[in-house]
């Protein structure tokens, strides 16, 4: 089976971004590693620069906080593999097996896009309105790269940007439960009053991404109306 790159972006998340690294770096499925520090304030930049003695991945420093979008673009950007699955950074119990979930639908061509939703949030895995926009994903790198552009600019909504892509272009998308995985809530990591306005701003953009490709709005209804007739 072909392996994969995974590129894990990382915002001030010193806890847990060293054992992400780590997890990846023992995966048979992955092959290749490249974590983009996407401008961090705290301890990050040195926690992973002191993991590059031990370990061989690739790492790119981010001068300036740009957004997800524009790490997720720079990773790709970066990637040597055609597969690429994306992995955040603030993950906790991640395992060999929901890497192999991830990629294998992809490298078997089941799937052109698979998102891995951890089983461990605060909404059922099966009722969850908000699995789409997990972080958790596997492409191939030739689909995403005509969206790099954009994504560079998209920040938080670069979810619904690739998803509203994907849809448009009627690719098969596959969602898979990643057990014991623990995705940690807003909530979890700051202050009530921070989560509540950093849900809002990620909201704003969000549904500034989905304004701005109304074009891909319109084709992923058209898709989707297909499929249902």
């Amino acid at each position: 089976m072909k392996k994969a790159t995974a590129i894990i972006c990382a915002y001030n998340e010193e806890e847990t971004v060293m054992d992400v690294i780590l997890y990846a770096s023992i995966s048979t499925i992955i092959d290749e590693i490249i974590v983009v520090n996407d401008g961090s304030t705290d301890e990050t930049k040195g926690i992973i620069d002191e993991l590059r003695k031990e370990i061989d991945f690739k790492a790119i420093h981010l001068k300036k906080n740009k957004g997800k979008g524009n790490a997720m673009a720079i990773g790709v950007e970066n990637a040597s593999n055609e597969i690429i699955v994306f992995i955040d950074a603030d993950l906790s119990n991640i395992q060999e097996e929901h890497f192999i979930q991830l990629v294998t639908p992809v490298a078997t061509q089941v799937a052109d896009m698979v998102l891995g939703q951890p089983s461990e949030t605060l909404i059922d895995y099966g009722i969850n309105p908000f699995k789409s926009f997990t972080g958790q994903r596997a492409v191939l790198k030739t689909d995403i790269l005509p969206l790099i552009d954009k994504m560079k600019t998209s920040r938080f909504g670069v979810e619904t940007l690739i998803n509203l892509f994907y849809q448009s272009q009627g690719k098969v998308v596959k969602y898979v439960m990643l057990k014991d995985l623990i995705h940690p809530t807003k909530y979890g990591k700051t202050s009530p009053l921070q989560a509540t306005k950093e849900f809002i701003f990620e909201g704003h953009e969000i549904a500034m991404t989905a304004i701005k490709n109304y074009d891909l709005l319109l084709k992923s209804l058209k898709e989707i109306t297909k499929k249902h007739i």
